[in-house]
């Protein structure tokens, strides 16, 4: 294994782990029983069966290995890739990605808890959410400024 390949897995690995391990101790909190209201900001336990906003909720336990497949397809994608700018940010989508996936094994649907309710109503989120759409974003970035991704 070169240098570079090296220095791919070790961030992504490193960063998946992370945020796996971040957002399923925030996530055991409000399994646990912690609440918190608040006029714009609920933190509150909910088990979505979906995706985002609940879509694809009729495919019920496919929906979990479907995107063990996808995720897997993605995880395999970087590493043929071997660009380690793509590293981070991917591992900061698959370590979401992962985490909620497990949440549906564990749990039978994913652990989200974030409602915002300030002004407008909006779907009820995770961490590993949030971690998920940094890493679409910053991949938007890096693919349509390749100057920002020399390896």
């Amino acid at each position: 294994m070169n240098n570079n390949s090296l220095r791919l897995n070790v961030i992504l690995f490193f960063t998946l782990a992370g945020i796996f391990i971040i957002d399923q101790n925030v996530k055991m909190l409000f399994v646990d029983g912690f609440r918190y209201y608040s006029e714009c900001i609920d933190l509150i336990l909910v088990y979505n069966k979906g995706v985002a906003f609940s879509m694809l909720a009729f495919l019920d336990e496919w929906l979990k290995y479907i995107q063990v497949v996808l995720v897997s397809g993605i995880l395999i994608y970087i590493i043929m890739l071997k660009k380690v700018c793509f590293a981070f940010p991917v591992g900061l989508m698959l370590g979401g990605a992962f985490s909620n996936i497990y949440d549906r094994f564990v749990h039978g649907g994913v652990v989200d808890m974030v409602y915002w309710h300030c002004g407008f109503d909006f779907a009820v989120f995770n961490f590993a959410d949030v971690m998920i759409d940094l890493a679409v974003v910053w991949l938007l970035v890096l693919n349509f400024k390749p100057k920002f991704c020399k390896s």
